[in-house]
């Protein structure tokens, strides 16, 4: 999954790809190199990012979606936890509602996938974008992200959602410490019992910069790569990242790997 950031203060890109031309031509770029999806998203959810409104998150999103639709042959997914962005987002073309708030934020948001037979990835996060690395805490970190990942899918599939459309992602950097986030890479097998693919996003997040001595968002590639490695070693199904070409290259050699310690 390729990351597309239309907006003008995500992390990993700061704005980069804002202006609607340069969006396209980078997700035309993201599918040349490998990607299999495309995931949209126009708000900013690091740490701190204060929320967009309705209208303005269509404006960034919706007419990059209507241009990539047909012209890309890759799936695309809109990051987003309101359910009138997925709806617009999905009536556009795409086809994956990446929801940060494992349907929480928003109760239209199950039921709008549902109408539109759209996977749906579940995302685990405590608090909130603007207070979720303020000190977070878990007695046991395991079992409160599988009892939320198991009450967003009974409301999945409360409102429709098919079974084998779900998609669970652990949150990685989303109400996480450093050693939380390496707890969850080390032990991704725990949530393959839940029989749902799993998704991890480690793309140059903050707790690979500390691992790396303070490396700022620039030197921290090699670092991605290894946590993609590791994820996928584990059980991950589908990275999201930036650098797709490279990526795609460590996912691929991590997969084959997986693949020969299954047969």
């Amino acid at each position: 999954m390729g990351v597309l950031n239309v907006t003008p203060d995500s992390f990993s890109d700061g704005g980069r790809f804002f202006d609607k031309t340069r969006a396209i031509e980078h997700a035309l770029s993201m599918a040349a190199d490998g990607a299999d999806i495309i995931d949209i998203g126009g708000e900013s959810t690091r740490p701190g990012a204060e929320a967009v409104s309705y209208d303005e998150e269509l404006r960034r999103t919706i007419p990059v979606i209507e241009a990539l639709v047909g012209s890309i042959p890759v799936a695309i997914s809109i990051d987003t936890y309101k359910a009138g962005v997925a709806q617009r987002a999905l009536q556009a073309g795409a086809e994956i509602v990446n929801d940060i708030s494992g349907l929480r934020f928003d109760s239209d948001m199950a039921s709008v996938a549902a109408l539109h037979e759209a996977a749906v990835v579940i995302m685990h996060i405590k608090g909130t974008p603007k207070d979720m690395q303020k000190n977070p805490v878990y007695e046991a970190i395991f079992s409160e992200i599988k009892e939320y990942f198991n009450r967003s899918i009974e409301m999945a599939l409360a409102a429709g959602v098919k079974k084998d459309l779900i998609i669970l992602d652990p949150g990685i950097g989303f109400g996480k410490t450093t050693g939380h986030n390496l707890q969850i890479i080390g032990n991704l097998d725990r949530f393959a019992t839940m029989g749902m693919p799993i998704m991890v996003g480690v793309s140059k997040k903050a707790f690979i910069g500390q691992i790396l001595d303070g490396a700022g968002v620039e030197k921290r590639a090699m670092g991605t790569a290894a946590m993609v490695a590791a994820s996928i070693l584990k059980g991950a199904d589908i990275v999201r990242v930036h650098d797709v070409r490279e990526m795609a290259g460590a996912a691929k050699a991590a997969f084959a790997v997986r693949r020969a310690t299954l047969a």
